[in-house]
């Protein structure tokens, strides 16, 4: 895999997964290192002048009228561990990466009068495989402040790294990696901490994640609407051109190839259950919930968003860059357009088991009688919903005035992308159960010839869950389904 190049611009949600997950390295192209220098060099001119610089030679937050003179190296060390008081379950290590690709990215963009070496120390960090150990609940979205002061102490050998596996003092995981701690310069340890890096790296993985469950949640539909015998016809290009929704004419073009064939079976009914016959419109709001989760995260991704930023060759001013209001109320979207789709998927699996519909037997069991078949599974359906209902309720309004009324406003973007991940899970474990109860009712059909690619999907179920013949438990087959969902084997 070659590595990916810096050059302060074109980062992609893709671009924060491959480095996240699969371990690509990141080259810087020499004209970011052009850049950082001359904003180096404005920021070291302007700190000279005895101008008032945030961070720099004044206090942080509510100390904003507090001068701070003296020992530079000492201040920026300070403003690390003044702020490191993030607690609870420890950041996975792939948000870690993406955290720090997100900051490498941001600077690479220009503005931050970060010292090259800082830079370089953090670019090798990621490259070798050393990562802070972050813990997960301290922001609220004013940048991710306390999270990242983990990141900026650990490239100065405090704290704690995990590297090859291991959990270890930062200096000997830096030191087994062949790296050398930092030392600070003005404005070093600020530029470190002072970014929305957590909400920009998590959000691409939840990008990525959502547009693969997105895939997942067309397979499912598209083998329901095989084992119902519904009525293909609403996907036809016309019905879609009348009216023209977001995303609608590509999700039901999606769903055209994964059931194009020779010949369409004839259908069973003339109109199917709305979660069938409006799946292109419910698809399609999705689909444009992920871009604009996408476009806001990658706007992120690439902008130069520190305080105070460096603007040209003879500039600083304050700013409010890091603020991230639209990346929060993108993935709250993205969140609901989840939520939404899920719903339908539920109602898609409680058609397949009910009581019978279009010729199917009673709960898709083939022995009748007093066989519970597929039914109690709609309990453990409706409660992944309910879970998924719970996390859709927004949270990006919910913060209090901190710092003196300094920082009154907050936009929650970390919990909110992080609740939007959650529900991309559970998402997908509806769309396991969609997809074994979709293929049992292929299997009691008779004579129904699939199209080749859901032939394909079929064939993928079968391969880890057999055919339902007698009552049995279903609940290790749902997770071993899921499983492939989520591990990057399905369908590979």
């Amino acid at each position: 895999m070659s590595a990916l190049v810096l050059t302060g611009a074109g980062i992609r949600v893709e671009d924060v997964a491959a480095v996240a997950r699969d371990g690509r390295k990141v080259e810087v192209a020499p004209a970011v290192m052009e850049r950082l220098d001359r904003a180096r060099k404005v920021l070291d001119r302007a700190a000279a002048s005895g101008q008032p610089i945030y961070g720099v030679n004044t206090g942080l937050g509510a100390n904003l009228g507090t001068s701070v003179s003296g020992d530079a190296s000492a201040f920026q060390r300070q403003l690390l561990d003044g702020r490191s008081g993030a607690v609870g379950d420890v950041l996975p290590q792939d948000i870690v990466r993406a955290t720090m690709l997100a900051r490498v990215a941001m600077f690479s963009a220009g503005g931050s009068g970060i010292s090259s070496e800082v830079f370089v120390a953090l670019t090798d960090a990621l490259n070798a495989g050393v990562h802070p150990v972050m813990p997960s609940l301290g922001s609220i979205g004013d940048s991710d402040l306390v999270l990242m002061a983990t990141l900026g102490r650990m490239l100065i050998g405090d704290g704690e790294a995990d590297f090859q596996g291991r959990r270890m003092p930062a200096a000997k995981g830096l030191a087994m990696a062949r790296l050398a701690p930092v030392s600070l310069a003005p404005k070093d340890g600020l530029s470190l901490i002072s970014a929305s890096a957590v909400s920009a790296g998590s959000g691409a993985l939840a990008v990525v994640d959502a547009l693969s469950a997105f895939a997942q949640q067309q397979q499912a539909g598209a083998l329901t609407m095989e084992g119902i015998g519904a009525n293909q016809t609403i996907l036809d290009p016309r019905l879609q051109s009348a009216r023209s929704a977001a995303g609608q004419k590509q999700a039901a073009q999606g769903l055209r190839d994964l059931l194009a064939r020779d010949k369409a079976p004839m259908p069973t009914t003339l109109q199917d259950p709305l979660s069938i016959r409006c799946m292109p419109s419910i698809h399609g709001a999705l689909l444009q919930a992920i871009d604009q989760a996408r476009q806001a995260v990658e706007i992120e991704l690439n902008a130069a968003a520190d305080n105070p930023l460096v603007l040209g060759d003879d500039d600083m001013l304050s700013t409010g860059n890091f603020h991230t209001p639209s990346l929060a109320l993108a993935f709250e979207t993205l969140g609901l357009a989840i939520a939404q789709c899920a719903a339908a998927c539920a109602a898609r699996f409680i058609q397949l088991t009910g009581s019978g519909r279009n010729g199917l037997p009673k709960y898709l069991s083939p022995v009748g009688g007093a066989s519970a078949g597929f039914v109690p599974l709609q309990k453990t359906v409706t409660a992944i919903l309910a879970a998924i209902r719970h996390k859709a309720n927004p949270v990006m309004l919910d913060f209090l005035a901190v710092s003196e009324g300094v920082e009154d406003h907050a936009t929650q973007a970390p919990l909110a992308v992080s609740k939007c991940a959650d529900m991309i899970v559970l998402w997908q474990r509806m769309i396991a159960f969609e997809l074994m109860a979709a293929a049992q009712a292929v299997d009691l059909r008779d004579g129904l010839a699939l199209a080749p690619a859901t032939a394909t999907i079929h064939a993928a179920v079968r391969a880890l869950v057999p055919p339902l013949k007698q009552d049995r438990p279903l609940g290790v087959e749902a997770e071993a389904l899921h499983a492939a969902l989520t591990n990057g084997n399905w369908l590979a």
